[in-house]
């Protein structure tokens, strides 16, 4: 019953951080939380515990007596026993006639002979000569087979089971498809049988002995696919070997049609392809506007060709991931990741970036220190949350409720001394003093809390839009099973789909008529100016103090925040605060906002308007005087026409509400509509397009 698991099947990277391969990393959030964007074989389940079953009559008809026999076979385990398919009789003008189904406790088992050895197995036959039964008659009517119940009896001999105690009969432990992918996934991983069930129990999210089988069925599904398993591994060897070497083919045709593409591969020993990256002309350009922060990807393996899957990617001017690079990799070593990371700047130039994103790996984290020692490596925190579940839950029981909350907050407190004296009080509360994956995390505490990090720029890349971004293009690029050769030709169509979307112009209204917000409007990209927009508009909501330094204390109103120091140098033109949300994220925060807005500055300094934020650095140029011109006529369309329908709206109770219900619907049915830069672009007043 061996899976060949021939299909370009993507899973999640499951080796823990931290180095013992008996930890299992199980993500949160995700449906099926071992395999990738692949779509899984939907199981065949029995009937449900409260499908209801009608006990068997003679002469009920059924289609056919594999039809009968589910039948028969769902009443039975509803009802305590299992059944077996007994005598049949055959006739040749009617083929097979008579069917009988038999409870599995039917007859008498005969005597057998025993073998010569010197310790026999006697084992006690499970048989006492019950007499429940179904049996089957076929007739032909109207030219159509069918089957009914010729004798049927109900009268056990012998105690009937209870529903914790039937599901453990051999007729009903089942080991599905998609479990027998997984359980030789496991194996091939070197994971003993006793620990794949612990792992399968994790996955499915049940109690321990409550899977749809036992041990001794998987430890005998196992031996008997082993001969299987390595004719599969043959294949598989075989398949990669040749897949490889089509997709370096594919990559010197692409070299040869486009002059930016460029790709690096190395070999084994035996001249075989080891590893292989590639990387597009675009992707060249992207980098030197975006290259700042980098994110590199290595969340997915596939189980087919066992190579990791890394992808580089930037994040644009507005705010979504921009395709840089991709890599298969043989394994998950150093020298692997170093390999990479080579490449990588060998493709962009030499050009290295400011700071780069990536899971918790040590093999990654001393490639990087070793490759890029001016890059700054930051944990995706994200990546570090993901895994909470699976390293505390068991441990913690009913406490992971309380942990984790409180972990949140660790994350996003803004001083290091808090941090760490917090971390101290959580690790104490919860006696995780001996766990090794706290003493993992707090290894790398200066790679993700935000204390450690707020002083580094990532241009926003830790974002839950950003995110999602990058997520919608792995599901592009993995959701199909296919030939690397097709996988590659997915990742150029999706990279190219990513160059074209970078670049849609929406209009953003005014909302405080401050000369300051004019001012961004017309140099950021949408995008960059949502952002500053809300902080200029959360900095109303500060008051200022001068400090005898010529420094201001910033607080809000409400004291919802721990106040801020800002400082202003008017001579220069500089302001610093001390959230160095600007370091951060290249956009300037409320505070400092505050201080120009008191200090009467019209336009923010140039200064703090990064060249990536602008809508200048776009990958495809714009026409400035073409935007503003159509801008400025679809905001003054929009507040004429919303300054009548509230007019004519306020008149009675009943037109509001007709407005307001109508407004509801268009406002739900726009927001559904899909986003393209055209239509943003061609929008005029009266429906009306420029010659």
């Amino acid at each position: 019953m061996a899976v060949k698991t021939l299909n370009n099947i993507w899973i999640r990277r499951q080796q823990c951080p931290c180095g013992d391969w008996k930890c299992y990393i199980k993500y949160e959030g995700d449906d099926q939380p071992t395999v990738g964007l692949h779509s899984m074989k939907n199981e065949t389940t029995i009937s449900s515990s409260n499908e209801v079953v009608f006990t068997p009559y003679v002469g009920q008809i059924f289609r056919s007596d594999d039809e009968a026999f589910e039948y028969y076979s769902n009443f039975a385990r509803k009802n305590g026993f299992s059944i077996r398919k007994a005598r049949s009789t055959e006739s040749q003008n009617l083929g097979i006639y008579r069917r009988d189904f038999v409870c599995y406790r039917s007859g008498f088992n005969q005597p057998r002979k025993k073998a010569n050895v010197e310790h026999p197995r006697d084992r006690k036959s499970v048989r006492c000569g019950c007499d429940a039964k179904m049996y089957l008659t076929k007739e032909v009517v109207n030219g159509q087979a069918q089957w009914y119940v010729s004798q049927f009896s109900n009268v056990h001999n012998h105690e009937l089971l209870e529903d914790d105690q039937v599901r453990l009969l051999p007729a009903y432990r089942k080991i599905q498809e998609a479990d027998q992918e997984r359980i030789l996934l496991l194996s091939k991983a070197g994971f003993p049988v006793n620990r794949i069930l612990k792992v399968l129990e994790l996955e499915k999210g049940v109690q321990a002995g409550q899977l749809p089988f036992i041990e001794k069925d998987v430890r005998n599904f196992v031996r008997t696919c082993k001969k299987t398993v390595q004719e599969n591994d043959a294949m598989l060897s075989e398949k990669r070997e040749n897949d490889l070497q089509e997709l370096l083919e594919a990559c010197k045709a692409m070299a040869q049609k486009n002059d930016g593409f460029v790709y690096n591969y190395s070999t084994e020993e035996n001249g075989k392809v080891e590893n292989i990256a590639w990387a597009y002309g675009d992707s060249v350009r992207a980098f030197s506007v975006f290259g700042d922060v980098v994110t590199f990807d290595t969340t997915y393996r596939s189980i087919t060709y066992n190579l990791l899957l890394g992808i580089w990617f930037g994040i644009s001017n507005h705010g979504r991931a921009i395709f840089l690079g991709c890599a298969l990799l043989q394994d998950e070593t150093s020298q692997s990741f170093s390999w990479a990371l080579q490449v990588f700047i060998q493709f962009m130039r030499g050009g290295q970036p400011q700071t780069i994103l990536t899971d918790i790996d040590s093999g990654l984290r001393d490639s990087i220190a070793m490759e890029m020692p001016n890059t700054k490596h930051i944990i995706c925190v994200w990546q570090v949350l993901s895994k909470l579940s699976s390293w505390f839950s068991l441990s913690l029981g009913s406490q992971y409720a309380e942990f984790r909350p409180q972990f949140d907050m660790l994350c996003h407190l803004e001083n290091v001394e808090d941090f760490e004296h917090q971390w101290n009080h959580l690790v104490g509360q919860f006696g995780l003093g001996s766990d090794k994956h706290i003493a993992l995390l707090f290894s790398y505490r200066t790679s993700w809390p935000f204390c450690y990090t707020r002083n580094f720029f990532l241009a926003r890349s830790l974002t839950s839009e950003y995110l999602k971004s990058v997520e919608s293009f792995l599901k592009n690029i993995l959701s199909m099973q296919t030939c690397l050769q097709s996988f590659f030709e997915q990742v150029g169509i999706a990279a190219s789909f990513g160059y074209q979307n970078q670049d849609e112009i929406l209009y953003l209204p005014m909302k405080t008529g401050l000369p300051l917000e004019e001012h961004a409007r017309s140099i950021l990209t949408p995008y960059a100016f949502n952002v500053a927009q809300n902080e200029i508009m959360l900095s109303m909501q500060y008051s200022l103090t001068e400090m005898a330094n010529g420094s201001y204390l910033v607080r809000h109103y409400k004291k919802m925040e721990r106040e801020c120091l800002v400082f202003w140098m008017p001579e220069d033109e500089q302001v610093h605060c001390s959230c160095k949300e600007f370091e951060h994220s290249g956009i300037l925060c409320r505070h400092s906002l505050r201080v120009l807005i008191v200090k009467n500055y019209f336009q923010i300094p140039e200064k703090y308007f990064p060249i990536r934020w602008q809508l200048q650095s776009s990958l495809v140029p714009l026409d400035d005087q073409i935007i503003e011109s159509r801008g400025n006529e679809l905001s003054e369309a929009f507040h004429s026409l919303t300054s009548s329908l509230f007019c004519e709206a306020s008149i009675s109770k009943e037109r509001y509400n007709h407005v307001h219900r109508v407004l509801t619907e268009l406002l739900e049915h726009v927001q559904s509509m899909p986003v393209m830069s055209e239509v943003a672009l061609n929008l005029a007043p009266n429906n009306t397009s420029e010659p």
